[in-house]
């Protein structure tokens, strides 16, 4: 697999990780007064880091967010532990994360188209 290849794929990992976390940060806020409702997030860049610091190759297409209940913030009295703050604080750094992303495979793109031109 190519470097440009393999860059390009751990991009749109990352895009469809951020659509992912988007996903559960908008049903944390739907339940934000659910008795008994967790929160929940995913794990994806600890999984990449671990298959980047893997030995030998990895394929960036097995690289996939996990859900999970984080469980490391307070719970009210009737069992939830969603706050408005956290989650508002987690959306608008999921959007950067994933404007980034974006632009990144963008630009990419860009140098692919730019050096497809070349004389």
């Amino acid at each position: 697999m190519s470097p440009i290849t393999s860059t390009v794929e751990l991009l749109e990992a990352g895009i469809k990780a951020e659509h992912l976390r988007q996903k559960a940060i908008a049903s944390n806020m739907a339940n934000l007064e659910t008795p008994g409702y967790r929160r929940v997030d995913i794990k994806f860049e600890e999984v990449l880091a671990k298959a980047i610091d893997s030995e030998g190759k990895f394929d960036p297409k097995d690289i996939k967010p996990e859900l999970y209940n984080p469980k490391n913030t307070s719970v009210r009295a009737n069992g939830n532990d969603v706050t408005l703050e956290s989650e508002v604080g987690q959306l608008v750094e999921n959007s950067l994360r994933h404007e980034a992303y974006v632009r990144l495979l963008n630009k990419k793109y860009k140098q692919m188209e730019m050096a497809l031109q070349a004389p």
